[in-house]
């Protein structure tokens, strides 16, 4: 009897949690797609650019000497009038200088200059850290951030819904008695193919799907605020404490420069100690970063007011090499100098997550093994449609039943529970979810569907 009942409520929880995979699945398939796709792109971005706008970027290396940096300003400034923003010394000696320049219109560009006489190779409209228009177009695709608010949330509950659906999967596919959870693709056609194809694909990449879910949520609003908030009160994401000498204003950091490390982004940009007097000059301020070992490739931008600071600002491929500095403007002193080793233990594992999801930390290794990734999730998404379509009822959308007594079974409750604590968008979607599974199952309409 007590194995009868024992049997029963494993059948019940297998149960529940098939028709809550298929459910969440089916509702976040979409973004799923999306985000691979524009992430896979992503990956890829610096080599893209370099072969979309290489007459741009790219220069033939010569044995003098590159022009000063103001020089350079200057002949970008000549070719496009307007206010100096950020200048961006040759990464390397194949590489132009890049200076973005706020027009008249309103319009932020990137002027391409050779470093070695000073030529305007062109212009294109600044798409900020992507490096491109066209890269910036699929930064903010991936992010959502087209539909504002909603994006960054719809992003969030997706990501946190993939964690479950890895884990809902794998509970799904262990084996139980006889049924073996399959390894490889056994079947031959049909559905029971797409079936073996979305068990194996998920068995193998599930563990880089969740990775890649956990490393993106740093940028959400919900859940990345309060990481970040509870990091900075334990001491263990920015330290307190770098900005006890000198004023601060209301700006953050995120907002003045390109990129900075994600845990000091909503950190205030300091305040030069004077409001007045001659600023430093450029050629001045790029020799005193340089001269402090800062890694090619950085940005300089430019003080914002009368109060601003100079900032260099660096995020290379070696994450141990991420760099901030602040200068005041007048005086040319350094404010601020910090790395990947002064933050905390949770913002040192944040960056580190951040470089390897965007492909940075170990070079073409890491961006192949995380396409491979995004095109599992096109493959898990594309099997589950199929295989929904080819079992959904004429009339009907097909979700998995339930028994008659529509209990839940306890450890699917905990699990909604600790998901909805953890994750706090999927519990608000799980919440949704129900109210809707209630109303239709009142109505007499879960029947037909």
């Amino acid at each position: 009897m007590i194995d009868r009942q024992d049997r029963a409520a494993r059948s019940a929880l297998y149960r529940a949690v098939w028709r809550w995979h298929f459910i969440a699945g089916l509702l976040i398939l979409p973004i799923v797609v999306l985000l691979a796709v524009t992430g896979a792109v992503y990956l890829f971005k610096d080599e893209i650019n370099d072969a979309a706008y290489g007459q741009y970027r790219l220069v033939a290396p010569q044995p003098t000497p590159a022009l000063q940096p103001s020089a350079l300003v200057a002949a970008a400034l000549d070719s496009l009038p307007g206010t100096l923003k950020a200048y961006m010394p040759p990464a390397a000696p194949d590489r132009a200088a890049e200076v973005k320049i706020l027009g008249a219109n309103g319009l932020k560009d990137t002027v391409y200059v050779n470093p070695y006489d000073g030529s305007v190779l062109g212009r294109l409209w600044d798409g900020g850290a992507a490096g491109s228009p066209a890269m910036y177009v699929v930064r903010k695709l991936h992010s959502l951030e087209y539909v504002g608010w909603l994006g960054n949330r719809l992003v969030e509950a997706a990501a946190g819904w993939m964690v479950l659906l890895v884990g809902t999967g794998i509970y799904l596919w262990w084996p139980r008695g006889r049924n073996l959870g399959t390894v490889s693709i056994k079947a031959r056609r049909g559905r029971p193919w797409w079936r073996d194809l979305h068990a194996v694909t998920g068995l193998y990449t599930g563990v880089f799907i969740v990775f890649l879910a956990m490393t993106g949520l740093p940028w959400s609003s919900v859940w990345g605020g309060k990481f970040y908030e509870l990091s900075y009160a334990a001491g263990l994401g920015m330290p307190d404490g770098y900005w006890s000498d000198y004023p601060t204003s209301t700006v953050p950091v995120g907002d003045a420069i390109d990129r900075a490390p994600w845990i000091m982004e909503k950190q205030p940009m300091p305040l030069s100690g004077a409001s007045t007097g001659v600023p430093a000059g450029l050629d001045t301020v790029v020799a005193t970063v340089e001269g402090l070992g800062i890694s090619p490739g950085y940005a300089l931008n430019m003080p914002s007011g009368p109060q601003g600071v100079f900032t260099a600002s660096v995020y290379p491929d070696d994450i141990t090499r991420e760099r901030v500095i602040h200068l005041d403007q007048y005086t040319g002193d350094v404010l601020y100098d910090a790395g990947l080793a002064d933050l905390g233990a949770l913002g040192w594992a944040a960056e580190w997550g951040v470089s390897i999801h965007m492909g940075q930390a170990w070079g073409l290794a890491n961006q192949l093994v995380l396409l491979a990734a995004c095109l599992a999730m096109i493959g898990l998404a594309v099997s589950a449609a199929v295989m929904w379509w080819k079992r959904r009822p004429e009339g009907g959308i097909g979700v998995p039943t339930l028994k008659a007594d529509w209990r839940i079974p306890r450890t699917l409750l905990l699990i909604a529970v600790a998901a909805g604590i953890f994750f706090p968008l999927v519990g608000l979607s799980i919440l949704l979810i129900a109210m809707v599974e209630v109303a239709v199952y009142l109505s007499g309409r879960h029947k037909t569907i």
